[in-house]
């Protein structure tokens, strides 16, 4: 069995992130895992421009983006295992991996960050009738073929989901000559942002066919076109009106889910709502010694949250490998009315750093409502906003000298006035 102070799982920007927040923290030992056979993770294929402005001061593509941490990685020695897969890890910081070179082998760990990202949902998911006809790709994997394989997957396109993905591929497939039919949403709102919407879609002349969905897929060698039908707000399908599209392809951008099979089988607890770890706020789950970050704690709007996130994930594996003090009691911190949840989902007083970013999304579109943050039942934060959507992600820093020494709950909510 090989060894190592901190296992770091995956290579892409979260793992890359807090493996060189670690090493600057003064960890040595440290092996960073990657089942593929680069590191950067999905910014390997996202060309599109928009990453770094939090980061660097300045717009990056997301090949630039991710060179950027690779360079720092290696310049302060982090080794990093490609092609190399987790199969499994268990609450005792053992890893067991598999590889081409090496076949199968164990690595025992002093402690573990979970950097697994996210992946897309599959049209099994969505229980649309129809046969199983060539044409029909998630919009990650529609992005891969064009942007790093050189292949377009099609002519005549029609996308189902108005996540950022598929807007961006709205518009990279329309760049590379195809014809974007309409972008159809199963709510009444895009889960994108606000900025993909405009630039993707507005500035293309591309429908956005809100509260509508795919009934069913024509074609069985290839697709030939959908069924489009209007949903009520019971989200289902309103009889009388279907409308047929002739098409080639359906891309499906409905949703991404947290890669965390690796943490549930080392009994980490979930977030029934992300779907990913419960996490306190040095990002701490609750299997001591293991860490999680990225898209694999919950699914980001933008890279650079990604970063810092992980960034404090790094630290905290590294005081935790150097014996850091106990955490002392904890605090939950909860969400209600408006808030669909928050990272962290508790935190230590006595342990935390001055400041804390508390993230969430939103369940709906609020416009001209508040922002509201109550300690103990009292409110302590109220805050107007002109606009809050699902597709953006919110945050709040709480201080830890503005928490009270009696504190013991932390409540965010959305409010009318």
């Amino acid at each position: 069995m090989i060894s190592c102070d901190l296992a770091v799982i995956g290579a892409g920007p979260a793992g890359l992130a807090a493996a060189i927040a670690a090493r600057e923290a003064g960890v040595e030992d440290i092996l960073v895992l990657e089942r593929d056979e680069a590191a950067g993770g999905i910014l390997n294929q996202c060309i599109h421009s928009g990453f770094g402005l939090h980061t660097f001061q300045e717009e990056l593509t997301g090949p630039e983006y991710a060179a950027r941490f690779r360079a720092r990685a290696e310049e302060l020695g982090i080794p990093i295992r490609l092609g190399v897969m987790v199969l499994g890890l268990g609450s005792d910081r053992v890893l067991t991996l598999t590889s081409r070179e090496r076949g199968l082998e164990q690595l025992r760990a002093g402690a573990v960050i979970l950097a697994m990202g996210c992946r897309e949902r599959p049209r099994g998911a969505l229980n649309i009738p129809g046969y199983r006809p060539a044409g029909i790709y998630t919009a990650g994997t529609a992005q891969r073929l064009v942007n790093m394989e050189g292949l377009l997957p099609g002519r005549e396109i029609v996308i189902l989901g108005s996540g950022d993905i598929g807007l961006i591929m709205a518009r990279r497939m329309t760049l590379e000559g195809a014809h974007v039919q309409c972008v159809a949403e199963l709510l009444p709102y895009s889960g994108g942002l606000k900025r993909n919407i405009v630039q993707c879609l507005d500035d293309y002349g591309i429908p956005l066919r809100l509260s509508h969905t795919v009934v069913n897929i024509r074609g069985r060698e290839r697709v030939e076109g959908v069924t489009l039908a209007q949903v009520g707000p019971d989200r289902r399908p309103v009889p009388g009106t279907e409308e047929d599209i002739p098409c080639d392809t359906l891309l499906l951008s409905v949703g991404l889910l947290p890669e965390n099979e690796l943490s549930e089988g080392a009994g980490v607890a979930l977030d029934p709502v992300t779907g990913g770890p419960v996490v306190g706020e040095d990002f701490s789950t609750s299997v001591p010694g293991v860490f999680a970050c990225g898209n694999a704690l919950h699914v980001h709007d933008l890279v650079d949250f990604v970063s810092q996130e992980a960034a404090a994930a790094g630290r905290s594996a590294a005081r935790f490998l150097k014996g850091g003090p106990p955490a002392g009691p904890v605090i939950p911190i909860r969400c209600r009315d408006g808030v669909r949840y928050t990272v962290p989902q508790h935190l230590a007083v006595e342990a935390m750093p001055p400041e804390v970013t508390v993230r969430f999304r939103v369940s709906a579109p609020f416009r001209e409502k508040y922002l509201a943050c109550y300690i103990n039942g009292t409110r302590v934060f109220h805050g107007k906003k002109r606009i809050m959507a699902p597709g953006e992600m919110e945050q709040y820093t709480l201080r830890r000298a503005a928490l009270p020494a009696d504190a013991r709950e932390i409540v965010f909510c959305v409010e009318e006035d």
